[in-house]
């Protein structure tokens, strides 16, 4: 059984974090977040020690380590801009990281990291479950088996709703969140690029607050893609039916269904983590750098 910790305990994701944890056999020992609303911790880890300091929580991991109940994992679901500082926290306290996407919102910070894996022998690790999703896996193999040199033509359409309570939180701004291409479209990037190959050029037609969408040429796919959190956007059957997300994968005209199955796959992550597979900063960097260009920070 190994011993987690947990930033971000508050946070949308942090029940699949915590679920994860639970179904993987392993406890979670301490947890952080500047606001107390996590009773959702009960369902999980009623006897985890709970701090909304940093530098209350940053003394009792120093505490245990120093009894020899030594933290093995610190896993990260605080905001985007505090990723970076919150995985170097983890390595120094000689645990490996497992960071939500981004993982960082720069790429000078992925290469800042890779040379405190090497000065502490300690892991980061991020989670890119669409990577893990059946139905992508099998569309990487029909890619990989492909003729060479054939271009596939893809469009992502990608919108989930959000309220106006987005735009007053750290979500709303840019320099927190990296932006609607990094905050809500990392984890497509990253399945794209896994899929069809290293980017040639990208185009962004449209950047703003509620809705980008642009154009990418991979090795093997052209790809039209758009992402918005704007509820008028939605198709007007999905509007009619009460639905608030829509996500829909096409290539040459026909769809790649991949909606269902995705509350199972950070538990996925974490086995192939905890069985020393898992997916680190070299897999994460390729979309941390395409988002950074597409907010138009190249």
């Amino acid at each position: 059984m190994k011993n987690f910790a947990l930033i971000g305990a508050a946070g949308y994701i942090a029940p699949r974090h915590l679920q994860a944890i639970k179904d993987t056999g392993n406890n979670l020992v301490a947890a952080l977040d500047r606001f107390d609303s996590v009773g959702i911790m009960d369902s999980y880890f009623p006897k985890a020690d709970f701090f909304t300091e940093f530098e209350r929580f940053d003394r009792h991991i120093d505490k245990l380590k120093r009894m020899g109940q030594k933290i093995d994992y610190v896993s990260i679901c605080s905001p985007n801009y505090l990723h970076d500082s919150h995985i170097r926290f983890a390595l120094r306290h000689q645990a490996d990281a497992i960071c939500e996407k981004p993982l960082v919102l720069n790429p000078w910070n992925v290469e800042a990291l890779e040379e405190i894996e090497r000065e502490t022998g300690k892991r980061v690790y991020t989670i890119l479950q669409l990577r893990l999703h059946p139905n992508i896996q099998k569309l990487k193999q029909e890619i990989d088996a492909a003729p060479a040199g054939k271009v596939f033509d893809v469009d992502l359409n990608y919108i989930t709703s959000r309220g106006k309570w987005y735009f007053h939180s750290w979500k709303g701004e840019e320099m927190k969140s990296g932006g609607i291409a990094t905050n809500i479209g990392i984890h497509f990037f990253d399945m794209l690029l896994w899929v069809f190959g290293g980017l040639k050029s990208s185009s962004v037609e449209k950047n703003e607050s509620d809705h980008a969408k642009g154009f990418l040429e991979l090795e093997k796919a052209r790809i039209k893609w758009s992402l918005s959190i704007n509820e008028e956007h939605l198709p007007a059957e999905v509007r009619k039916a009460g639905k608030r997300t829509y996500r829909s994968l096409t290539m040459n005209g026909n769809e790649i269904e991949f909606s269902d199955g995705f509350t199972e796959l950070h538990t996925t992550s974490y086995k192939e983590i905890l069985a020393g597979r898992g997916f680190g900063l070299a897999d994460a960097k390729p979309s941390i750098e395409l988002a950074y260009q597409l907010r138009g920070k190249d």
